[in-house]
């Protein structure tokens, strides 16, 4: 039997950067959604949270998972799950839900695992000071990536 864990970070968000997550109980519709599919999906999702345009996910990998298939079935399972939702079409205004198709996936140490699951846990709090716009700024530089056009 192997033993394996390894944490993932994951941070992406809307088409656009539309702000379809614009109210708390839409959000949280949609991360406990995205936390059942996982969950259903075999996926341990340790913690989900994010803002009225961007979603953050703290994920332990399987065996046979990989980053982008982990992100397909979480992407494109709740987008679509969104979509026909009744309740969300006038959120929506008659536009389709969808997930911008860039996202950022970056390893996470056993020793920090608490720190980035209650930075998640502080979406709220920590987009009242700084925009998502300034959040992807200070992640590229921090974890070198080069940036991308928006």
């Amino acid at each position: 039997m192997s033993f394996i864990k390894v944490y993932i970070h994951f941070v992406w968000s809307t088409k656009n950067r539309e702000p379809f997550l614009a109210t708390k109980e839409f959000r949280e519709k949609v991360w406990n959604h995205i936390l059942e599919n996982a969950r259903e999906k075999g996926i341990f999702m340790d913690f989900v949270n994010g803002y009225e345009d961007h979603c953050h996910c703290l994920v332990s990998l399987g065996l046979d998972q990989s980053i982008q298939k982990v992100m397909q079935l979480i992407k494109g399972e709740s987008s679509f799950w969104i979509n026909k939702q009744e309740e969300f079409k006038p959120i929506l205004k008659e536009k389709k839900f969808e997930w911008q198709d860039e996202y950022f996936a970056v390893s996470v140490s056993e020793s920090i695992v608490d720190k980035v699951r209650n930075y998640i846990k502080n979406q709220e709090v920590h987009h009242s000071k700084k925009s998502f716009q300034e959040e992807y700024d200070e992640f590229i530089d921090k974890c070198g990536f080069q940036k991308l056009k928006n």
